[in-house]
């Protein structure tokens, strides 16, 4: 019978050992990687969007078709052919560009 206490250990292979440390490392490099992944979009997401005025009012009769954000301003195409430029803070028209059909 064998005694429990007397066990030989044997050593492993060095390719055993190499393969190990690898799939150690490499689970290592995952987990980094999925941290900064998470870490990336709660920053990107967390980002509160573009300053808005209380009200933008148009010009009467006017509706809006689309509408883009820059920096300090907003421009709203409207249905009937024009681009209105807003001051991004008050809500007052700073330019108006009228379009030209061909």
């Amino acid at each position: 019978m064998t005694d429990p206490l007397n066990v030989e250990t044997e050593e492993e292979p060095r390719q055993l050992r190499f393969l190990r440390r690898l799939v150690t490392g490499l689970t290592a490099v995952m987990v980094c990687g999925l941290v900064v992944i998470v870490a990336l979009l709660v920053i990107r997401l967390s980002n509160s969007g573009p300053q808005l005025p209380e009200n933008i009012a148009l010009p009467a009769g006017t509706q809006a078709q689309a509408v883009t954000f820059g920096d300090g301003w907003i421009a709203v195409v409207t249905t009937d052919e024009r681009i209105l430029i807003l001051n991004s803070l008050s809500g007052a028209i700073r330019q108006e560009i009228t379009l030209k059909a061909e």
